[in-house]
């Protein structure tokens, strides 16, 4: 019911936008956390691209506090 609200209030082109901005910045935290514990960690940054894909917000700062090594 909730898709028939949204495509008849005329605004479901904004939702679908912001949905898929959310979806797009998901992923770029994700790789970006991986391909950053590559060069930057001394644990294994598959590892770390899954502690930021279950927690998004969370695992990132986790990351940045405990996962980069101090350089």
């Amino acid at each position: 019911m909730l898709p028939e609200l949204v495509a008849q209030s005329g605004g479901g082109g904004a939702v679908v936008l912001l949905w898929l901005a959310f979806l797009i910045g998901f992923v770029a935290m994700v790789v970006w956390t991986y391909t950053d514990a590559e060069r930057n960690s001394s644990h294994p940054a598959f590892l770390w691209a899954i502690v930021v894909f279950l927690a998004p917000l969370l695992g990132i700062v986790l990351y940045l506090i405990l996962g980069r090594d101090r350089r």
